[in-house]
């Protein structure tokens, strides 16, 4: 009802609300079709987020991973995009099943109501129709009698006024004008009771039923219009509700934007490339120029001074044709040949013998870790075991995603285990007793040498004479000698100290990682950096079986 109590609609626009309904139920269902396209904008987007986080996660294990804070802030990041793209996915999944879910469902309800009232405005109309044309028809009937009756009245008043008129023709023309009025005066009667139902129904439908069906109609209408209102409420509602978690997400970011600690990184970087050496001292003048020979009337061609020609060795020339000048580059690093990265997992920055105890410690800890996680699995099938046995306890089958990611978890350290064991056994020979052990928390050690140095006499002796190299009792071979060219503090564990100048026996040639094994006169062994010293090799020695 309109204001004033007007119906929606004139009886004599049925054609019109026809149309008009279904323009209603068409634009319902367009509505629904942007929804659906509006949500699989949103699926789509939340797919690619997705996609693209998985792009970009690390591929490496965790223990792999950098550990600067510029790589966790964005690994941070990216997990805060993965659950954004989660709410995406729930904005989508609200519009399917609360708007265009609904709207599709409403809309078939919404046709056959349509339908139904069109129905009985049609058969309302069919009847008013019917009752007009035999209203009609007694009215045709009434009048086609009257005008038969007027022509037999016509008729009997002539024959009567007609003298030469016998009087069977007037009886016979009086006979027929009664019949005809007769007939006349009965479809008059008919025509008067059909005209009076005609006038009857006509009322009831343009009274009661066409405004009841219209009442019908327009509510119809007016509840698909209240539909869409809350619809329209339900779309915006969907993303509305996701704007405080997504705000979460975001907030995340930006703490993950401020935790990046540039001081943090660069003491990382300071602390895994660090060298630990000392800095290069000055390199002496070499003088070429002590073989010539001086006379007086050449004068004097080398004004070295004496301390530094005896320092030089004194006249005459080197007993190493090999010049320390060639070696300079490798020994400045700063200006000439980098030395090799230094690798924070098969700890390549240490020196072989701290290298090997540190390799084995980290054998030690993945036996330990890959311990815990068989503790945990064999914990979590009891668990199971008894949640299968009293199903009242527990469901067995919520235990297997959390079994399933020990079981991987004890793939990767086995197969980090394995690595690590590998790279022991190729650098260093076969493992130290002990390395596969259960007992996780044994430590290993490897004996260090404290052999008596070579007698004065025989400084050379026979290379292929030697144990194993975890045997105390016998030195390793000398195969060689070197001169420090600087001096050399050892800090670290397995490296020897050395001053400049000073002269080592070398038992062990460098195997491409920088260091030479050498010995002091006085027994101690351990590792130089080969930069910082001269080496000269025994003839003798060549071929000789070294170890690393």
């Amino acid at each position: 009802m309109q204001p004033g109590g007007e119906t929606w609609s004139s009886p004599d626009q049925f054609d019109s609300l026809d149309k008009h309904t279904q323009w209603g139920i068409d634009f319902l269902e367009r509505y629904a079709k942007f929804v659906k396209e509006r949500l699989e904008i949103e699926q789509n987007y939340a797919k690619q987020l997705r996609g693209l986080v998985k792009k970009y996660c690390p591929k490496r294990s965790k223990d792999e991973e950098p550990r600067f804070t510029s790589c966790l802030s964005f690994y941070s990041i990216l997990n805060e995009l993965n659950d954004y793209a989660g709410q995406r996915e729930l904005v989508a999944e609200e519009m399917a099943h609360k708007v265009y879910g609904e709207l599709m469902k409403y809309s078939q309800d919404l046709k056959a109501e349509r339908k139904h009232h069109l129905q009985e405005g049609r058969k309302a109309q069919q009847y008013l129709d019917q009752c007009w044309k035999q209203m009609d028809n007694s009215k045709k009937k009434f009048e086609r009698e009257c005008k038969e009756a007027e022509k037999s009245q016509i008729t009997f008043e002539r024959l009567d006024n007609d003298i030469n008129a016998t009087k069977s023709d007037v009886e016979r023309a009086k006979n027929q004008l009664y019949a005809r009025t007769h007939a006349a005066d009965e479809s008059k009667n008919e025509y008067a009771s059909q005209l009076q139902n005609f006038n009857a129904e006509q009322w009831k439908h343009f009274n009661n039923a066409i405004p009841h069906i219209f009442k019908n109609v327009q509510a119809m209408d007016e509840r698909r219009t209240v539909k869409l209102g809350e619809t329209y409420q339900s779309f915006a509602e969907a993303e509305r509700r996701v704007i405080p978690i997504i705000s979460k997400c975001l907030d995340g970011m930006i703490v993950a934007a401020k935790a990046v600690d540039e001081r943090r990184d660069s003491a990382i970087v300071v602390e895994s490339f660090k060298s630990g050496f000392d800095p290069p001292g000055d390199y002496p003048f070499e003088d070429f120029s002590q073989n010539l020979s001086r006379t007086g009337s050449d004068g004097t061609i080398s004004n070295t001074p004496k301390g530094d020609r005896e320092k030089d060795g004194g006249p005459g020339p080197r007993p190493d044709p090999k010049h320390p000048m060639s070696r300079t580059k490798n020994k400045l690093w700063l200006f000439g040949k980098k030395p090799k990265a230094p690798s924070l997992e098969d700890f390549s920055h240490l020196p072989p013998e701290q290298r090997r105890k540190r390799l084995q410690q980290r054998i030690d800890e993945l036996h330990k870790e890959l311990q815990k996680e068989m503790d945990q699995r064999d914990a979590l099938n009891k668990m199971k075991d008894v949640y299968e046995k009293n199903p009242q306890m527990g469901d067995p089958s919520s235990l297997q995603p959390k079994i399933s990611e020990t079981i991987c978890n004890m793939e990767k350290l086995r197969a980090l285990l394995g690595r690590r064991q590998n790279t022991l056994t190729v650098l260093f020979g076969s493992s130290p007793e002990g390395s596969h052990t259960d007992d996780t928390g044994q430590e290993h050690h490897t004996p260090h040498r404290h052999a008596k140095p070579p007698q004065p006499g025989n400084p050379n002796s026979d290379p292929h004479e030697f144990d194993d190299e975890f045997d105390d009792d016998d030195p390793l071979p000398v195969i060689g000698h070197c001169k420090a060219l600087y001096g050399f503090d050892g800090q670290n564990e397995g490296t020897l100290s050395m001053a400049e100048d000073e002269v080592l026996y070398i038992i062990e040639e460098d195997k491409g990682d920088g260091w030479t094994r050498a010995r002091k006169q006085n027994g101690v062994e351990g590792y130089v950096p080969t930069s910082y010293v001269d080496i000269t090799l025994e003839k003798s020695s060549k071929g000789a079986v070294t170890y690393i």
